[in-house]
């Protein structure tokens, strides 16, 4: 992603909109969520890009909906200002029941611009 080596972060250390979309996602509260995203966002999770909030929040609503589980910040990393990296644990009715996924988050004046989902 960078040449810059991820440093351990307290999850408190996170930015203000990491924390507020990473809250917002895992109690389902779709609006909070997208008001943490630049309008032309990104999102790329199992492989499929999501462009935009509109198509954003689509991809929220289906998560949401699409299974049931729990969703664990377990670790959190700084890359530089702008990229920050989170550890989820997620335990659920889903393919597999129980994965590990790391959050990649690009930040842009202060909201996010970019999230790549991958094990």
């Amino acid at each position: 992603m960078h040449d810059n080596q991820p440093q351990n972060i307290a999850p408190d250390a996170l930015p203000d909109v990491i924390t507020r979309y990473l809250n917002a996602h895992r109690t389902h509260d779709t609006a909070s969520a997208i008001s943490a995203f630049q309008p032309d966002a990104t999102v790329i999770d199992e492989g499929k890009t999501h462009q935009g909030t509109v198509a954003i929040e689509t991809w929220l609503t289906r998560s949401a909906t699409e299974y049931t589980y729990t969703n664990e910040l377990t670790g959190a990393q700084e890359v530089d200002a702008q990229h920050y990296i989170t550890t989820q644990h997620l335990e659920g009715n889903f393919p597999g029941g129980v994965v590990d996924l790391h959050y990649r988050f690009t930040l842009s004046c202060g909201l996010i611009e970019g999230l790549l989902i991958e094990p």
